[in-house]
């Protein structure tokens, strides 16, 4: 009965532990610039779609087209916060991209880090939240037509 009982005491510890690690959500805020010079992620977006953070100035919009957000997550078990947020940043930049050749638009304006539906607001910063296993970046922004340049 004691060996049963210990066992049950280890496992009831062990699960705690596991409950605690993977509750882990802590909030990171990283530069753009990094992030954009990280994974090759100035040539895999190209060109053909610009990209304004925040209240950024940029070009005079010519037509709005639609607003989307993008929500993804990627693997962060055994990488360091920057990594793995640097990744699933290009991930959601690839989404935006997407989406905003689909609509016709040529830049995505007003990008803000959207997590949990709270909107964060900056030009040089993206949030990304990191858990034991986890990653997650979510963004959000206007796809207009702009004036080619």
């Amino acid at each position: 009965m004691k060996k049963v009982i210990s066992t049950a005491i280890v496992f009831t510890v062990m699960m705690a532990s596991v409950a605690s690690v993977q509750a882990n959500d802590k909030k990171v805020l990283l530069p753009i610039s990094a992030a954009m010079n990280a994974n090759d992620a100035k040539s895999r977006l190209g060109d053909s779609v610009k990209f304004y953070f925040g209240k950024q100035p940029g070009p005079v919009v010519l037509e709005k087209l639609g607003s989307d957000r993008s929500n993804l997550k990627t693997n962060a078990f055994g990488k360091s916060n920057e990594k793995a947020c640097n990744w699933v940043f290009l991930s959601a930049m690839l989404q935006l991209q997407k989406r905003a050749i689909e609509l016709g638009a040529n830049a995505v304006v007003n990008i803000v880090s959207s997590y949990d539906n709270i909107d964060y607001a900056n030009e040089a910063e993206f949030e990304c939240h990191v858990g034991a296993v986890v990653a997650g970046v979510a963004l959000k922004g206007d796809f207009v037509k702009i004036a080619n340049k």
